[in-house]
């Protein structure tokens, strides 16, 4: 159940927690029919005895089913419902859906359109159940007319889950909300009356785990006005270690980003370029990364205008190298986001630097030796001990924190997460070099931090339980890049299909 100690969750974030749910075995008609049950019984909380009349309001997606599953317990309790139903039966988008209005389309009232005040005024209490999350802007028609009618009636409501037009100056504003498993962000203050949370049976595990649902992350092109992949990527490293920065390149392209540049001192440029025709490749310097290097490196950032930038993969931990690298992460925390990783890591600007930098995003990497050695962290303790020292280090540190290791902890102080999908045989050479590439990808795409974390340790852990499954303890880090794009396809395919 929700921690009540949590912040409320938005639409994208409660769609994923349902989206785990359903693979962990709670299936959409259960979770509806828990809803339905639980709207009714607040329901009965401000009706007269039965037989009172209720009347419902319903759109034609998953919320305007609770609100018909709540009538049908309300009639089987001795209430009458009535139904509005504003768009025709055709067009119930979910299967659930369908099913709990068919279930009660011959018990009781069922009108087709859109209600007058006239008509609902009669009524003590009306069940809001015409949009629920994910909405946003303004109210459309014929919602727009059904909310006129509900607020010109004078009848008491009682939303179902999030208020409709919660975010529209003329959306309802009920005397109640009834808010399914947990609050939601839209919610703000004096918009959805007095509010009680229902539990309608998520399991524990789909708050706390990744999952597949973490798919829903992804950015897709709207088809709209923009034109396809977007997000270009800048990988700082090389020098003792071509490879490194190679594969955080491959792996950026391989889960959406346009472009991949390897910036990289001069002696690793060709064998850094030898890896694949696909990356660009700028070199500096010499051997190594030095201080002498650190402005030219910066202004090709800034002019390059990378929408995210991972560093410090195959840099190597020579003393001048990290100083290099530190002043390269001060110059751009607060102008593009950071994937810090590996050599970068003893780099991190310090939580004071930070606090000075407008708008600093920084995602740290450290596998299990380098989360105690920069972040006095530790896998030892209990995993509710080892998840509040991971929140408490990334509020402290002001940054994204992804501690590798099994599980995974994923913190950003708004919240934290474990990821323990990935194989045995994943724990080889490279694998965190995909990683920080995918991540850097998904920042320059648009996606929050820990909305990357998230999704990114869940894809990378599942591309390597299916090569495990062919190649077992021959997996390499290659074979994980190469598996992505197919990870991606199920996993768009799996979130985006009709319920």
């Amino acid at each position: 159940m929700w921690d009540a100690s949590a912040p409320p969750l938005s639409s994208l974030e409660m769609a994923v927690v349902e989206a785990n749910a359903v693979a962990l075995g709670a299936t959409v008609d259960f979770l509806m029919e828990n809803a339905g049950r639980a709207v009714a019984e607040e329901a009965t909380a401000h009706l007269p005895s039965p037989p009172a009349r209720v009347a419902l309001v319903a759109g034609n997606g998953n919320n305007g089913g609770d609100a018909t599953c709540a009538a049908y317990y309300l009639q089987q309790w001795g209430y009458s419902p009535e139904i509005w139903l504003v768009r025709p039966p055709a067009e119930i988008t979910t299967r659930a859906a369908r099913r709990c209005f068919e279930r009660i389309e011959r018990r009781c009232p069922i009108h087709l359109g859109v209600p007058t005040a006239g008509e609902l005024s009669p009524f003590p209490l009306l069940l809001d159940g015409l949009l629920g999350t994910g909405q946003g802007g303004r109210l459309r028609s014929p919602v727009r007319e059904a909310v006129r009618a509900i607020r010109d009636s004078g009848v008491p409501v009682l939303s179902i889950d999030v208020p409709t037009g919660v975010s529209d100056p003329e959306g309802l504003r009920p005397r109640w909300t009834v808010t399914l498993t947990c609050p939601k962000e839209e919610m703000g203050p004096g918009t959805s009356g007095e509010v009680r949370v229902r539990d309608i049976g998520i399991p524990a595990d789909a708050w706390l785990h990744t999952g597949p649902g973490e798919f829903l992350f992804f950015p897709r092109p709207t088809g709209r006005g923009d034109r396809g992949r977007t997000g270009r990527v800048i990988v700082i490293g090389g020098g003792p270690y071509a490879g490194a920065p190679a594969l955080a390149g491959l792996a950026a392209l391989r889960s959406g980003a346009e472009r991949a540049t390897i910036v990289t001192p001069e002696g690793a440029a060709d064998r850094v370029q030898s890896f694949s025709p696909n990356l660009v490749v700028r070199a500096f310097g010499g051997e190594r990364f030095r201080s002498t290097d650190v402005g030219e490196i910066v202004e090709f950032v800034r002019a390059a205008h990378p929408r995210a930038v991972a560093i410090g993969m195959g840099a190597g931990t020579h003393p001048e190298t990290v100083e290099s690298l530190r002043a390269i992460e001060r110059e751009l925390a607060g102008a593009v986001p950071l994937v810090v990783d590996a050599d970068g890591l003893g780099a991190l600007p310090s939580a004071e630097e930070i606090a000075s930098v407008e708008g600093a995003v920084l995602l740290a990497t450290p596998n299990a030796g380098e989360y105690e050695r920069y972040f006095g962290g530790s896998g030892a303790g209990e995993v509710g001990e080892r998840r509040e020292r991971a929140r408490a280090i990334a509020t402290a540190r002001r940054l994204t924190l992804l501690a590798k290791g099994s599980p995974d902890l994923l913190a950003d102080g708004r919240g934290t997460f474990l990821n323990d999908h990935h194989p045995p045989a994943i724990t080889v050479g490279g694998a965190g070099d995909v990683l920080a590439g995918v991540l850097a990808s998904l920042l320059a795409q648009g996606v929050y931090p820990l909305h990357a974390a998230r999704l990114a340790t869940w894809w990378v852990g599942e591309a390597g339980t299916r090569v495990a499954a062919r190649k077992s303890f021959g997996l390499v880090a290659t074979d994980l890049i190469e598996e992505l794009p197919t990870v991606l396809v199920a996993g768009l395919e799996r979130v985006h299909a009709p319920s």
